[in-house]
């Protein structure tokens, strides 16, 4: 199981370079996803996908939800439960 800093910088990493388009965007581990308009629709399922492929870990459908994936710290938190 990955430490928490590292699920923390893989997920970072991940929104920055996929998701982020506006340079001035202050993203912060606690910034919403939702809030800021950073992932659609269509982005959460990339985002399920990255999370599945690079942790190793099956997402229900009903496990996807803002509580579980709407900021960094809220992912981290649910990946880390999961492993």
């Amino acid at each position: 199981m990955l430490k928490y800093s590292e699920t923390k910088e893989k997920i970072s990493a991940f929104i920055l370079d996929y998701f982020v388009r506006d340079s001035d965007l202050v993203l912060d581990d606690d910034t919403s996803f939702l809030e800021k308009g950073i992932i659609d629709s269509t982005g959460v399922m990339e985002l399920v996908l990255f999370i599945e492929e690079t942790f190793g870990v099956r997402l229900e459908d009903e496990e996807i939800i803002p509580d579980n994936f709407d900021s960094i710290n809220k992912l981290v938190k649910y990946i880390q439960s999961k492993s």
